[in-house]
């Protein structure tokens, strides 16, 4: 996942087709967002973003799931509760030769 700023006025991705670019002012575009102005930051972001969009379609694909439905499955399920350490009895860890 790079990131890359082409001749200061492009930006593109080894990941995603899309793309930025700078409108002057400082300000970008993004060819996924159309009608937004970016920051710097932003748009490095929104191309980072597509990134992940891509590793997670990947990923969704070998459980048999698109990239939306695991996205919506890993954000709206519950986690399991952490597992508790396992509770000794007194005469477990005076078997074991424990002491209080």
């Amino acid at each position: 996942m790079a990131v890359q700023v082409v001749g200061g006025s492009l930006m593109t991705s080894d990941q995603t087709e899309h793309q930025a670019k700078s409108v002057g002012d400082s300000r970008w575009v993004v060819s996924y967002l159309p009608g937004r102005t970016l920051s710097l930051n932003q748009a490095v972001a929104a191309l980072r973003a597509a990134d992940h969009v891509v590793q997670l379609q990947a990923c969704a694909a070998s459980l048999g799931l698109t990239a939306l439905e695991a996205a919506r499955l890993a954000s709206t399920e519950r986690p399991w509760p952490p597992p508790h350490p396992p509770q000794f009895s007194a005469w477990a860890m005076s078997w074991a030769g424990v002491s209080r």
